[in-house]
């Protein structure tokens, strides 16, 4: 169902199972059948673990106990039992645009010898950070992804979902450059082995492009520069709507967090733009 019907990811899939069975090792039982009065036991299991964890395993639990009610498979959906931890999202972390300047120097330097790899690594970060990618999205592009003189490329992202990603002149120029190094009957645009590079590795390469420009590497990751993205996207004005778009974001909600990431602009658009603003 969550294939077919929900359209999920292999990640979100293999999430949900690898949860799913967690619940069932801790019941002790199979969890098609527990009720009620020993889906109540997780909660005090759970205690130690971060609220978000809490939140994702009784969400795969719901969905799961949700998908027996609707089958005709339970009679009743034990559910409710479940713990309802309350969140509070944490600001996503960003690098500011003295930081991204410094990423981009440090690859160009290295790139310069057109060593394979080092084109490869600032073709990367061209793409994440010039057009937003999520990880799976920008590791499993194919080789002919981006056609030359197209200022766009669809791509099949989170929940199968297509949509139009913008290329910059430069991420182009970087993916020609680096497609010359990239064998002919290559499905991918980044090759590793038998299939395309893993998101892991896309983790590795991307902190030691920061250590290599004297940022610490915990501060970075794939993700970090997708929300760097964002956020300077609006610090330069972009609409919050087109921000949704060029991100994948099913929902406006998930998107307005980067609105509180930028609080320097919005101090400066009150002090500006607000009628009041000329009063003395």
């Amino acid at each position: 169902m969550m294939a077919a019907e929900a359209g999920a990811s292999r990640n979100t899939l293999l999430a949900y199972r690898t949860d799913l069975e967690r619940a069932a090792d801790g019941l002790g039982q199979p969890i098609g059948t527990a009720g009620s009065d020993v889906l109540s036991k997780l909660g005090e299991q759970w205690r130690d673990l971060a609220p978000s964890t809490v939140a994702r395993r009784s969400a795969a639990l719901r969905r799961f106990y949700g998908f027996l009610f609707d089958e005709g498979l339970r009679k009743d959906d034990p559910s409710g039992a479940l713990p309802k931890p309350t969140l509070q999202r944490p600001l996503p972390k960003i690098l500011d645009s003295n930081e991204v300047t410094a990423l981009f120097e440090a690859a160009e330097a290295r790139a310069a010898s057109d060593e394979p790899l080092a084109v490869r690594n600032l073709t990367l970060l061209e793409l994440l950070y010039g057009s937003g990618l999520r990880a799976t999205e920008l590791v499993s592009l194919p080789r002919g992804a981006l056609r030359t003189g197209q200022p766009f490329m669809v791509l099949r992202g989170k929940g199968s979902k297509e949509r139009l990603v913008p290329i910059s002149s430069r991420a182009e120029q970087a993916v020609v450059r680096w497609r010359e190094h990239v064998p002919t009957g290559s499905l991918w645009l980044f090759p590793s082995g038998k299939t395309h590079l893993s998101r892991i590795r896309l983790y590795q390469i991307v902190r030691a492009m920061a250590a290599d420009a004297g940022i610490p590497p915990e501060r970075i990751s794939p993700h970090v520069l997708r929300h760097a993205f964002a956020t300077h996207l609006l610090s330069g004005g972009a609409d919050l709507r087109v921000v949704q778009s060029l991100l994948g974001h099913a929902d406006i909600a998930t998107t307005q967090i980067y609105t509180h990431v930028d609080s320097a602009r919005l101090i400066q658009l009150v002090n500006t733009k607000h009628p009041l603003a000329d009063r003395r």
